[in-house]
């Protein structure tokens, strides 16, 4: 038995897993329930997420991220205002319901503006027990060739399109590291469609 993997629960740690995962991403089209996308484990081809847009929400600027039964984990929305109008990034927030039936604050990605871009990279940040954890993504989301890395320069998830996939960016895959939350890798992922006008936009 080899050692035990550590888990970075973010969301929940039933979506830890401690072997690599493989998500397929199918995109939705707009005309179909309004954009978003489904993610099936490739393995045994189970829903395993359903990610809505806007035009499902019924709110611009705004995600619901739920588990294969409907269970809502992630309502990601936009943090905007005339703070953000003068800040170097574009705030999103992914926010739990939790018991109570208040919203915690699970990640924020920022997305450079693009006034002040400048090749800065998309930041991730994650709060856990007094202290926050960063990632950043590498690549182009818009060609589905990126990864979202933590500050060490560990890869935690791997985006890209396999050959037989090549015909369309409708279809690609997303590689999960051993121990990595995958709500909380899809909840990154749905925000970056919706930035690069994707399937979630209305």
């Amino acid at each position: 038995m080899g050692p035990k993997v550590k888990e970075m629960p973010v969301v929940s740690k039933m979506f830890c897993s401690s072997t690599q995962v493989v998500l397929g991403v199918r995109t939705r089209p707009h005309v179909v329930g309004g954009g978003g996308f489904v993610v099936t484990d490739l393995h045994s081809h189970a829903v395993v997420f359903r990610v809505d847009g806007c035009g499902v929400v019924g709110k611009k600027d705004q995600i619901t991220l739920a588990d294969a039964y409907q269970t809502p984990l992630l309502l990601i929305r936009r943090k905007g205002g005339i703070v953000e109008a003068l800040s170097l990034y574009k705030q999103w927030g992914g926010y739990a319901p939790d018991y109570v039936g208040s919203q915690k604050l699970v990640f924020t990605l920022k997305d450079p503006n693009a006034c002040f871009a400048n090749n800065r990279p998309v930041r991730v940040s994650i709060e856990q027990k007094d202290e926050s954890i960063y990632f950043q993504i590498n690549g182009y989301f818009q060609d589905k060739e990126c990864s979202i890395v933590d500050s060490g320069g560990n890869v935690i998830a791997q985006v890209g399109v396999s050959k037989e996939m090549m015909e369309t960016k409708d279809l690609y895959h997303v590689v999960v590291k051993p121990g990595i939350d995958q709500a909380f890798v899809v909840g990154v992922i749905a925000v970056l469609d919706y930035i690069h006008n994707g399937s979630t936009r209305c």
